[in-house]
């Protein structure tokens, strides 16, 4: 086993666990990573890895908020309870749009749209738009899970399509678009954990599926690599997540903003520099 590979892996799983809940883009930055240093397997396998690592990021999830996600807690009351269900129906509603038309409209983007270059407009653009969409100053209609709407899960399930595009950054989309709906940051990106779960978790499983059919069984080196970059992808994720919502309670997300469009910025003149 080469060590430089399990190096590679370890540093995919921390771009991964940072990235996936900050609005800054984990496939954007994992494609360009790759770019810079890639992966010495196959191509067909870097695609699978890259979405599988996720499973780690969703587990995180789980972990840390297992209490509010779980309907059957005997610590809950009745109306808890049934808030509970309430919530992960919202979710189901949000994941529609996703189901519909994003992952097919994924499926077919990937292959065109995966370049450094469309990573780096779309990096910008985001961070434009999170610039434009805080200095606006509008009071937040919705400040808990508990009023957000199934109209408003309906909608904000349409702006994570937008991830479709690499370098978006679903987090992203999803945090901008709910708070363009009126939600306040801290039910923006809490939403945003819970609507990863299913579609992360559906992404990945057919990722593997589609491998499966066409490669095989991933080899004992492969499962190794996949091994690590998961569970460092979970590690990394309970801080990034605990770390966000920590941060969010006394600041605005204009400095993701910046950082999306500094690193676009780098990507254009270091990857012009190149060609």
């Amino acid at each position: 086993m080469d060590l430089i590979e399990i190096l590679k892996a370890v540093i995919l799983g921390i771009i991964q666990g940072i990235t996936e809940w900050l609005p800054i883009s984990s496939t954007g930055h994992l494609i360009l990573f790759d770019n810079i240093w890639p992966m010495t397997s196959t191509p067909e396998f870097f695609e699978v890895f890259k979405v599988v690592i996720q499973f780690g990021s969703i587990l995180a999830v789980l972990v840390l908020f297992f209490h509010k996600l779980n309907p059957f807690s005997p610590k809950k009351s009745a109306s808890e309870k049934q808030e509970t269900f309430a919530l992960w129906k919202k979710v189901v509603v949000g994941c529609i749009p996703i189901v519909i038309a994003g992952l097919p409209l994924d499926m077919i983007l990937e292959d065109y749209l995966s370049s450094v270059y469309v990573i780096a407009a779309t990096l910008i653009l985001y961070g434009i738009a999170f610039l434009v969409i805080e200095n606006r100053k509008r009071q937040p209609k919705m400040e808990t899970l508990e009023v957000l709407t199934y109209q408003t899960a309906f909608f904000i399930g349409c702006f994570q399509v937008l991830a479709a595009i690499p370098g978006t950054s679903r987090s992203g989309a999803t945090i901008l678009g709910a708070v363009i709906l009126g939600c306040s940051r801290y039910v923006a990106s809490e939403f945003s954990f819970f609507l990863a779960i299913p579609v992360m978790a559906g992404a990945s499983g057919l990722k593997l599926l589609k491998y499966f059919l066409k490669t095989g069984m991933f080899s004992g080196s492969e499962w190794i690599l996949l091994i690590i970059g998961t569970l460092v992808s979970f590690v990394v994720s309970v801080f990034a997540i605990r770390m966000l919502l920590s941060y969010i309670r006394k600041h605005d997300f204009k400095i993701f903003g910046v950082y999306r469009i500094i690193l676009g910025l780098i990507v254009i003149v270091y990857f012009s520099l190149l060609a």
